[in-house]
């Protein structure tokens, strides 16, 4: 199965073959700030998976303890992808830009130390990786 990531206003995309290796929400406070939002939601893909990738894309790099490289639409900034060093060869992908063949329901929630106090999630969903 072949999914497609899409940014808000469809100018940039990335290709997927199969299901994430990982498809999780994370509440730590860098998800939290490249969201906008409680809480981030991340698939990782092993990179031999990544089928394609078009669309006039910006590079935000992060240095320090836990490197990454992100690229967003350089049109209207919808972060739609990443390398992080701490998972070498997966790309994480911003599991809500599927939208023709959404993802499955998330399997695992991390960081949960930084999790909102009033966000409830599903009792049956990994609390660790």
């Amino acid at each position: 199965m072949t999914r497609k990531a899409h940014c808000c206003c469809g100018s940039c995309r990335i290709e997927v073959e199969g299901e994430p290796l990982l498809n999780a929400i994370c509440h730590c406070s860098n998800c939290k700030r490249r969201t906008g939002s409680a809480f981030g939601w991340s698939a990782y893909f092993a990179d031999e998976r990544v089928t394609a990738k078009a669309g006039d894309f910006g590079l935000y790099e992060i240095t320090g303890a836990n490197p990454q490289q992100r690229w967003f639409c350089a049109t209207c900034g919808t972060t739609l992808l990443w390398k992080a060093a701490a998972w070498p060869a997966r790309t994480g992908v911003a599991g809500g830009c599927f939208t023709d063949i959404p993802l499955p329901e998330p399997s695992a929630t991390v960081s949960n130390n930084g999790r909102c106090v009033w966000l409830g999630l599903p009792a049956k969903w990994r609390t660790s990786l």
